[in-house]
C-alpha cells in the first residue's frame, strides 16, 4: 500500500477507452491510492467504447485540484469531449503548474494540448495524434511510455503494464 496517502483524479466522459481508464485506476488503487472518478455530473454513469461503465464519484465543479496529487486522462474519444470543459483545462493546468503527476494515454494528449502544457515536454501518444502533439510544441517519440518530470505518457492498451509501473513510480516520487 505504497500510495495510501495519495489522491488522484481520473477523468471520465462518454467513449473513454475502457482499458486505458480501468487498468491504471485498478493498479493505483491496488497500491492504496484513492482514485476519484470525475465527470461533468456526479453520479452519472459514463460508458467506455466497449460498454464498460464508470460512475462519476464527483463532478468537475466538486473538485479542488489542491486536494489531489495528480490526474489521469484516459484515451478513447472521451478526450475530445473532456477538453471542452473549462474545469478540466483548469485542473490540468493546476497539476502542471504545481508539478503534480499527469498521466495521459493514447488520445488523452488532446486534453493536454488544449490546456497548453506540452511546450518542450517529452511525450508519446497514439501515433494518430502525433502531429497534434508536435504542433503543440512537444518532443514526441514512438515509445511505450515516456516520462518527463511529472508527466507520464503512453501510446495504447498494449503499453499499459509499463504505463502503470511508471505511474506508480511518479506518485512515489512526488
Amino acid at each position: 500500500m505504497q500510495l495510501s496517502q495519495t489522491r488522484i483524479i481520473a477523468l471520465v466522459d462518454e467513449d473513454f477507452e475502457d482499458l486505458e481508464l480501468w487498468v491504471p485506476v485498478m493498479r493505483l488503487r491496488e497500491e492504496g491510492a484513492e482514485v476519484v472518478l470525475t465527470g461533468k455530473e456526479k453520479g452519472k454513469t459514463y460508458y467506455g467504447k466497449y460498454g464498460v461503465p464508470a460512475e462519476a464519484q464527483a463532478g468537475f465543479s466538486d473538485i479542488n485540484p489542491e486536494d489531489f496529487d495528480g490526474i489521469l486522462v484516459p484515451g478513447g474519444w472521451a478526450p475530445d469531449k473532456l477538453r471542452r470543459f473549462d474545469e478540466v483545462i483548469d485542473m490540468v493546468k493546476h497539476m502542471d503548474a504545481n508539478e503534480k503527476v499527469i498521466g495521459q494515454i493514447c488520445h488523452a494528449g488532446w486534453v493536454l494540448i488544449s490546456a497548453d502544457v506540452l511546450q518542450g515536454k517529452k511525450v508519446t501518444s497514439t501515433p494518430g495524434i502525433k502531429d497534434d502533439m508536435k504542433n503543440a510544441g512537444s518532443l514526441w517519440s514512438d515509445k511505450a511510455v515516456v516520462v518527463d518530470g511529472h508527466l507520464v505518457s503512453s501510446r495504447r492498451p498494449p503499453d499499459i503494464p509499463e504505463y502503470g509501473r511508471e505511474l506508480v513510480k511518479a506518485f512515489l516520487n512526488k
